[in-house]
């Protein structure tokens, strides 16, 4: 399928790629904004104003925006990471200029009401508390600002209850002006839409969206120091997350990372951690291992709950597992199955339309490009145990690695 791409004079851009099998369309914009872009008076921000799209602009209320798609039973719907904002929706094709139209009122004309600020504060304050029960939530959050202490990186991407209770209308345009680059904004099409009829639809108003370029720049994380917390908490069992410092989007090694990652605890139930610690054991319920690039670093973490009086051994199998692929490389055709997994796996996410989308609006922010699949299957399949083995002995040195343990009281 035939990949499009167009740069505005603006500096947007906007992707594109027909499929015709399929009734919908799937759309939306991509922000390289998110909440490490944040100061440490602004935590929380990006997510309220991901928040406040929905809550009125120049010309719609609420109730409007709301309604525009859902009442053709279509989706709205948008979310805030580390370091993106979007705003994306899901609709019948023949209602594909109704949902670029709103998608771009939404994104470029927000009003910010004060009223619906004060009612949209609370909103996000219980969505705090909600997290906060949640401990398997918590201790993802809280490993984040142990590996990436004084970072942004480190911060919850909700914020605090103090910045979230001080946020102001002028806020949020402030932000807004200060971080927006048209250079760094894609509008991504995925659907039974041809590329002139998608055009047709956006290029109109998004030419019309003033040049701008942000003069901000995201600060580097340095200085990693391994760390060892263990809390007491409001829990039935122990959970455990054991994490570091990864490699970038652009580092080379990455995706033999996603591959050494996918093999140790990825989603598969064949996952070395989980064919030990569940299946042979008994210990835990789930236990899983990810890894998540950022643009100047990455993320490797994993995370279990068990019981109290298995904790240690359960943490101790963990770390046997990882001494194992960094001392053993892996035989000929466990290496080819690991390989032949992660690719279909990725083919498989490839049928999902809406996410496809997404993606090739982040790959083309981040790369300036949309690598085709059989690119990254090639770079994978090239993978070999020597190199998997010298990124295990990086990765899961143990001296490197920061534990968070959550106990129960």
């Amino acid at each position: 399928m035939e990949l499009n791409i167009k740069e505005l004079s603006n500096g947007i851009r906007i992707v594109h790629q027909e499929v015709t099998h399929t009734r919908l369309v799937h759309c939306g914009f991509i922000l390289d904004i998110g909440s490490r872009d944040e100061t440490k008076e602004q935590e929380g921000l990006a997510h309220f104003w991901e928040h406040m799209a929905f809550k009125g602009t120049k010309k719609r209320k609420t109730f409007h925006i709301l309604n525009r798609l859902e009442s053709l039973g279509g989706e709205l719907n948008a979310y805030t990471t580390k370091e993106k904002v979007c705003f994306y929706a899901s609709t019948l094709k023949e209602h594909y200029n109704k949902a670029a139209e709103l998608l771009f009122d939404i994104t470029f004309n927000s009003t910010f009401p004060e009223k619906q600020i004060e009612k949209e504060r609370q909103v996000i304050l219980e969505e705090m508390a909600m997290y906060r029960d949640s401990p398997d939530d918590a201790i993802q959050d809280e490993l984040d600002e142990l590996v990436f202490e004084n970072h942004a990186l480190g911060r919850n991407i909700l914020g605090t209850e103090q910045t979230v209770g001080s946020f102001t209308q002028q806020d949020f345009f402030d932000f807004i002006s200060t971080r927006l680059d048209t250079s760094r904004l894609i509008f991504s099409v995925v659907g039974n839409i041809s590329f002139q009829k998608a055009l047709r639809g956006i290029e109109g108003p998004l030419s019309q969206i003033q040049s701008k370029r942000s003069l901000y720049v995201r600060s580097d994380f340095s200085n990693y120091t391994p760390k060892v917390k263990i809390q007491e908490r409001d829990v039935s069992q122990s959970l455990c997350a054991i994490g570091r410092p990864a490699f970038s989007l652009y580092d080379p090694n990455r995706f033999k990372l996603f591959l050494l990652n996918n093999i140790l605890g990825g989603p598969s139930m064949n996952s070395r951690l989980n064919l030990m610690l569940r299946e042979k054991h008994g210990y835990v319920y789930s236990i899983e291992s990810n890894y998540h690039p950022f643009s100047d670093i990455g993320f490797f973490g994993i995370y279990f709950g068990t019981e109290g009086k298995t904790l240690q051994k359960a943490q101790s199998l963990v770390l046997k597992e990882m001494s194992k692929m960094a001392k053993t490389k892996l035989g000929t055709v466990q290496l080819h199955m690991a390989k032949e997994q992660a690719i279909g796996q990725m083919a498989m996410a490839e049928e999902n339309y809406s996410a496809l989308m997404l993606v090739y609006g982040k790959s083309l922010l981040d790369h300036g490009k949309v690598d085709p699949l059989e690119n990254i299957f090639y770079q994978i399949r090239n993978t070999t145990a020597e190199e998997l083995q010298e990124i295990a002995q990086e990765m899961f040195n143990p001296d490197m690695l920061t534990f968070l343990t959550y106990k129960p009281q």
